[in-house]
């Protein structure tokens, strides 16, 4: 791809360090400590400045990706303690007016 000559560093860790920024909300610091872990030594300025050149484009194919939720149904369900007692709880919100239905069992 054009976008990448006179880059430093190929454009797959580009492409990756720009994605962990847009996609987790992480900063520029926590990007520079998760390739370091991974052996790639490169500067917050460095992230930074990727992110403002190919922010854009990785936005528009996150959000092109992305294609909202529409008419799905989400059921949500998860184990709680109450009383040293474990509970079930399920819960879905399937309509315009977010109507919450819970139903509560025993395990």
């Amino acid at each position: 791809m054009k976008t990448y000559k006179r880059h430093r560093f190929p454009p797959d860790i580009i492409s990756y360090a720009v994605w962990l920024y847009y996609r987790f909300n992480l900063s520029h610091r926590d990007i520079e400590d998760l390739l370091a872990e991974r052996g790639i030594n490169v500067t917050r300025e460095s992230i930074r400045l990727w992110c403002i050149k190919f922010g854009a484009i990785y936005t528009r194919r996150l959000k092109r990706r992305h294609r909202g939720y529409g008419d799905t149904f989400y059921i949500d369900e998860v184990f709680v303690k109450i009383n040293g007692r474990q509970h079930y709880l399920f819960g879905d919100n399937w309509d315009d007016r977010l109507t919450t239905i819970i139903l509560a069992g025993w395990v």
